[in-house]
């Protein structure tokens, strides 16, 4: 099954990290991102650009309002994702648990749905 680690970051948390410590959670996720790979787990991932540069966009009505920013109530911003392919939840679960970003804020973890979405 596939699945999706959603990285959540404040950026206040990550503004109080040295130098070395920023570099240090970079290596740690360069580190797992590269077991997933040599195992065949790893499906993609990218980081997000910063909230200011997202829209949020509603249809109410058929007619689109298209505002500036996530405005998330949250301090905590999805930061990136990475997608993964495992035999168990259980193994998701590990490789969420070990993501760095979990340890600074949280890590979402959800499955996929397939094609037919009949997984809701």
């Amino acid at each position: 099954m596939k699945y999706m680690l959603m990285i959540y970051n404040n950026p206040a948390t990550w503004e109080t990290l040295t130098q070395d410590e920023r570099q240090a959670v970079i290596g740690e996720a360069q580190s797992i991102m590269k077991e997933l790979m040599d195992s065949g787990e790893w499906v993609g991932g990218e980081g997000l650009a910063d909230p200011s540069m997202s829209k949020t966009i509603r249809v109410r009505d058929g007619v689109p309002a298209t505002t500036d920013g996530p405005f998330a109530e949250a301090k905590e911003q999805l930061a990136g994702y990475c997608l993964i392919e495992c035999e168990t939840q259980e193994r998701a679960l590990d490789i969420a648990v070990r993501w760095p970003d979990a340890k600074l804020c949280a890590v979402e973890l959800r499955p996929l749905m397939g094609g037919g979405g009949l997984e809701m």
